[in-house]
């Protein structure tokens, strides 16, 4: 009988880190849980993903950014976004003071 894991037993990231663990990976569709605590990508570098991906803030707050827009969008708990294939973006910032807990279904 398989046995029930949690989404917040966490192993909590140091400082300006993040922890990512393939919660499941199926025909088409992979999803992760993500584990930020102050870690923002680096200046230059952009996410440039093949799968489309959906992706939800359970726990602390962070905010994105997309290569089109100079303005970043900020997320709390409950706040999900859908991403689209081959939209360029990047973590500007997440709480440095608490882990952020994401969980993202990415799919074809």
């Amino acid at each position: 009988m398989p046995s029930p894991n949690n989404l917040f037993e966490l192993v909590s990231p140091e400082s300006g880190n993040e922890s990512v663990a393939e919660l499941l990976n199926g025909e088409g569709v992979r999803i992760e849980r993500i584990v930020s605590r102050g870690h923002s990508s680096p200046p230059d570098f952009w996410y440039d993903q093949a799968e489309n991906e959906w992706v939800i803030v359970l726990s602390g707050s962070a905010r994105l950014q997309f290569e089109d827009d100079t303005d970043q969008l900020e997320l709390g708990p409950g706040d999900y976004i859908s991403i689209p294939a081959h939209t360029r973006h990047r973590v500007a910032w997440t709480d440095p003071g608490r882990e952020t807990v994401w969980l993202a279904l990415f799919y074809r």
